[in-house]
């Protein structure tokens, strides 16, 4: 349940904390994803030796690497949130699920940047295997 205030719009703890479980699934998803495209490419390197399909496999390598670093930016900051409201708990447990918490729109929005990038990386390397192969 959203909350509108004045000037922030909050969540009930529960709310974030299912939030946060969607989206370390999503991004577990994706780093195992990204594993079967990285063995996909050593296929491939391994039986061919055209110089531009090797660039271009190199190129995709560049760009999971840094999806996995991303991943893992993200994994740390939504532990970080969970950390905190985890504290919250333990500091102020009565009526804990009848507070309003800030919502997490900074890591929503990187959440929803990280799935649209995701998905167009994923679909640029379906498209090239399917012209290389």
């Amino acid at each position: 349940m959203t909350i509108a205030t004045k000037d922030r719009t909050t969540k009930h703890l529960s709310d974030l904390h299912f939030e946060h479980n969607v989206w370390l699934n999503t991004l577990q998803f994706c780093k195992e994803e990204i594993t079967i495209f990285e063995r996909r490419m050593e296929e491939l390197v391994a039986r061919n030796t055209d110089k531009t399909l090797l660039a271009e496999l190199e190129h995709f390598q560049n760009q999971y690497i840094r999806e996995r670093e991303v991943i893992d930016e993200l994994r740390h900051g939504i532990k970080e949130h969970e950390n905190f409201l985890e504290k919250e708990m333990k500091e102020h447990p009565v009526a804990i699920e009848h507070r309003a918490f800030g919502d997490h729109t900074e890591l929503r929005d990187r959440m929803v940047t990280f799935e649209k990038l995701y998905r167009e990386l994923k679909d640029e390397f379906h498209r090239w295997l399917s012209k290389v192969m």
